[in-house]
């Protein structure tokens, strides 16, 4: 028995489980124009095995934080292999990032001295966690 030889091409539902996407997010990447609509061959569409990459890449863009239109604008520029405008764009995610760390960082110094605070109040004390968040400073009871 000769093993079957690999498709070059995919209807919508195999392209989605090799993809690992569901068959609405193709649609969805269709409507975006991050994905390219294939003529319809018959009954149903058969789908370039390549896609597989481009949808991998897409959903990857998504987790470094990407939206889908920074995604379509780096899409077009490896078209054009505008290489020194995508070293921009993703120099511009790294900044973006880190001020989301240094905010984070920021936050969680905020809570752990709320919760300090907490600890160390007198046991007839409103907890100034609550008190600081609510934007009421007096922390005693009346």
């Amino acid at each position: 028995m000769t093993p079957s030889p690999t498709p070059t091409h995919l209807t919508i539902g195999r392209l989605a489980r090799e993809a690992r996407v569901g068959i609405e997010t193709i649609r969805y990447y269709q409507q975006r124009q991050l994905l390219p609509l294939p003529p319809s061959n018959g009954s149903y569409r058969q789908y370039p095995v390549a896609i597989i990459n481009r949808i991998r890449f897409i959903k990857r863009s998504q987790e470094l934080g990407f939206s889908l239109d920074e995604i379509s604008e780096l899409l077009r520029l490896d078209e054009k292999i505008d290489k020194r405008t995508i070293r921009s764009l993703a120099n511009q995610k790294i900044e973006q990032i880190q001020q989301k760390l240094d905010d984070l960082q920021q936050m969680q110094t905020t809570l752990q001295q709320l919760v300090d605070h907490c600890s160390h109040s007198a046991s007839r004390e409103r907890c100034p966690i609550i008190a600081s968040l609510s934007g009421n400073q007096k922390t005693h009871t009346d």
